[in-house]
């Protein structure tokens, strides 16, 4: 391993939708993290693993860790989310604060209302507005340059910047050896990938409260050379939600379950079988016990 390998943690943190998830299945050339058009599709941090050469020939592990976006509300899960993102910045190298082009400039006030940790600003979506109100942006946050170590514009759709924000996360990387085998992406087990793609595929096929109000269990596991077979249940919280989620003729849940297994056959590279079911667990989000059955756990 060369002397001067970099590697580090980096938690990417901002405001719910402003594409976190978006730019690191883009860095990652692969669709890992969970990505909604709704807000707060991410529960829980993830850790992203990029392996990144600048031109100058130094090379870095960056592990990126994908947080729930920041919010303040009271339902319990949204705390536990909140927790979430505060303790990636706490244990962090270095922090990305995001802010999509389009956002006011409070929530990077209120990010830096609770945090002095070194980061870096991009401001993402650029493509979406005009090079006026991208230019007019960058100068508005220019009061605060004292705050931030750089600011990126970038475009994950459009690819644009991307290398550069690359650049100077890992210029800001401590020297170190890798943390992780350089050939993996993610730390996370293919089980709980799955499940996140289910997950993913109810937020993608469901409107109004039942994403928000739903999660998923992979009740049984069997990995194979060429073919997973994956048993998850889909929880709700009203009698009425499941037979929304089941839909007429089960016409939902199988568009549900259809999505998610391509998605998981693109990723794994191999055949998948899926079979769901949908139950009512009543007021699952709500009470501490059983969000910790959810793996939500919160500490005493």
């Amino acid at each position: 391993m060369q002397e001067n390998f970099k590697s580090g943690f980096v938690a990417i943190v901002g405001r719910p939708n402003c594409g976190k998830s978006t730019l690191l299945n883009k860095l990652l050339k692969q669709d890992i993290a969970l990505v909604s058009h709704k807000a707060n599709a991410t529960r829980k941090k993830m850790n992203i693993i990029i392996s990144f050469k600048t031109n100058k020939n130094e090379e870095s592990q960056i592990i990126f860790v994908d947080t729930p976006g920041l919010h303040h509300q009271e339902k319990l899960l949204n705390q536990f989310m909140l927790k979430e993102a505060l303790k990636a910045i706490s244990d962090c190298d270095l922090c990305v604060f995001m802010a999509s082009i389009h956002d006011d400039l409070k929530y990077y006030e209120e990010f830096l209302d609770f945090s002095n940790k070194p980061h870096i600003l991009i401001l993402s979506k650029i493509d979406t507005a005009s090079k006026e109100k991208v230019l007019q942006q960058i100068a508005n946050y220019q009061k605060y340059d004292h705050k931030f170590l750089s600011l990126i514009p970038i475009s994950s759709s459009k690819s644009i910047n991307l290398e550069s924000f690359l650049t100077e996360v890992s210029k800001h990387l401590p020297y170190s050896p890798p943390f992780f085998d350089l050939e993996i992406l993610t730390d996370e087990s293919l089980k709980q990938i799955y499940k996140e793609i289910i997950r993913e595929s109810v937020f993608n096929n469901l409107s109004d409260e039942i994403p928000y109000e739903s999660d998923v269990k992979i009740e049984k596991f069997i990995e194979n050379k060429h073919l997973d077979q994956v048993f998850g249940k889909i929880f709700v919280e009203k009698e009425s939600q499941k037979s929304m989620v089941i839909g007429k003729n089960a016409r939902t849940i199988k568009r549900i379950g259809k999505q998610a297994r391509e998605k998981m056959e693109k990723m794994s590279e191999k055949k998948v079988f899926l079979h769901l079911q949908v139950f009512v667990q009543k007021s699952w989000s709500k009470e501490k016990a059983n969000l910790k059955k959810f793996g939500y756990d919160f500490e005493d």
